[in-house]
């Protein structure tokens, strides 16, 4: 049996840092504590639109969230999303609008989770990704799926209650596997989407069914998508991905067979890769590597021993 040693460890998975915000749940549904929180002259606010945030660059090179007063931030009647307290008892509300505001000074910038989640600090990167995933099941869970009418928010954005049934509706969010499969030469098995770009490679994924276990998805998504049976399955860790509304839960799997057929609908190409050839074909720009802010990049790192090499890069 093979044991996991992750070396990279010192490079926490992007958006899973502990951001020292307590989501304070207990005072979600107490309308005058929120009342007080809001008016309060700590609290900060920040707008989440169409999953974008406003960021900005600080005198010392950082990248922070742009966020404001209570009294100073857009009005808004119902999408105010309280986020939680840090640990000098400072509240962060998310207001959802339909466009981000402008900015005097011209700094700030409109980015995703995709380009911000690599540059925010914790605590700013741990606001967003919950703003973010609010705003998506907000705006995709507006009716009633009992009955057909119209949904209110409650609890402070956590909760949409029909007001006709009576049924309460709560964030969703869909468990998805990630799975960096390895055979008994050490070589990993990496694919690429049908609509990815040529040369992109990553790992396999695929969302848990109903009444399946999370080991069982990872055996049937790889042999579905790739052809390739799957043994021993060892969970790594987990990720946040509000596109619009997963959970990434990361597994290294060992592989029973080794011949590749892809489904041709979600895999376009599959290929196993050894460490010299993954490294031989990042370098030179052949294989593009995963996107830095996905947990599949470290399940990759985890295989491959250290930091990916990047394109153009020269060998140590």
């Amino acid at each position: 049996m093979t044991t996991w040693t992750d070396r990279t460890a010192d490079r926490p998975i992007s958006l899973t840092a502990p951001s020292g915000i307590d989501r304070a749940a207990h005072h979600r549904l107490d309308e005058a504590w929120l009342a007080a929180a809001w008016s309060h002259p700590t609290t900060r606010v920040f707008v989440v639109s169409g999953g974008q945030v406003l960021i900005d660059e600080t005198a010392d090179g950082t990248t922070e969230l742009v966020m404001t007063p209570s009294f100073e931030a857009p009005l808004t009647e119902a999408h105010r999303y309280f986020l939680g307290t840090d640990d000098d008892g400072v509240s962060y509300f998310a207001l959802q609008k339909d466009a981000l505001p402008g900015r005097i000074d011209q700094s700030a910038r409109a980015a995703g989770l995709r380009e911000a989640g690599l540059l925010l600090s914790p605590r700013d990167a741990g606001l967003m990704v919950h703003a973010v995933a609010l705003e998506n099941w907000q705006r995709l869970h507006r009716f009633c799926s009992r009955c057909g009418e119209r949904t209110v928010i409650a609890a402070a954005g956590h909760i949409r209650r029909c007001p006709a049934c009576g049924a309460e509706h709560y964030p969703r969010t869909d468990p998805a596997v990630i799975m960096a499969v390895t055979d008994d030469e050490d070589r990993i098995l990496l694919g690429r989407q049908v609509h990815w770009p040529e040369g992109r490679f990553s790992t396999l994924a695929g969302f848990v069914e109903p009444g399946e276990s999370i080991e069982q998805s990872v055996r049937r998504e790889v042999f579905e998508e790739a052809g390739v049976t799957v043994g021993e399955v060892d969970y790594v860790a987990s990720q946040p991905w509000p596109f619009p509304s997963s959970l990434m839960l990361g597994f290294m799997a060992r592989a029973t067979s080794s011949e590749i057929n892809v489904d041709g609908e979600e895999i376009h190409e599959a290929r196993w890769f050894s460490r010299e050839d993954l490294r031989t074909a990042f370098e030179s720009g052949e294989v593009l590597p995963p996107f830095g802010i996905s947990i599949a990049a470290r399940l990759i790192e985890l295989w491959y021993g250290k930091p990916l090499p990047r394109p153009g890069a020269v060998a140590a």
